[in-house]
C-alpha cells in the first residue's frame, strides 16, 4: 500500500510539473523524455507491486514406458547414485 501511494504521489508531482510549463514547438524532445519517465514510473510501479509467481516454474513429466510383452511387467526400482535415491522403471520378465 505504501509503495502504491508513493508511486501515485510521484506520478502526480511529475504530471503537475509538466502542466505548468508553456508548450513550445521546439520543446518536443523534453516532452518526449518527460512522457517516457512518467510511463516508466507507472510501469515500474506496477511491476514492483505485482506478486511473484507462486511456483518454481513448469514441471516436466517423463513419458510413459513402452508396452511390455506378455509375461513381463514394469516395476519401479530405486537406486543410489552417490548423492540421492532415485526411482526408475525397470521391465521384469518371468
Amino acid at each position: 500500500m505504501k509503495r502504491t501511494l508513493a508511486a501515485l504521489l510521484a506520478v502526480a508531482s511529475i504530471a503537475g510539473s509538466l502542466t505548468t510549463t508553456p508548450a513550445k514547438a521546439h520543446d518536443g524532445v523534453g516532452v518526449g523524455i518527460a512522457a517516457g519517465l512518467l510511463g516508466g514510473a507507472i510501469v515500474g510501479g506496477a511491476i514492483a507491486a505485482s506478486r511473484p509467481y507462486p511456483y518454481g516454474g513448469p514441471v516436466y513429466y517423463e513419458a510413459a514406458p513402452p508396452p511390455v510383452p506378455p509375461g513381463c511387467y514394469w516395476q519401479r526400482q530405486r537406486y543410489w547414485d552417490g548423492y540421492a535415491w532415485y526411482y526408475h522403471p525397470v521391465r521384469v520378465c518371468y
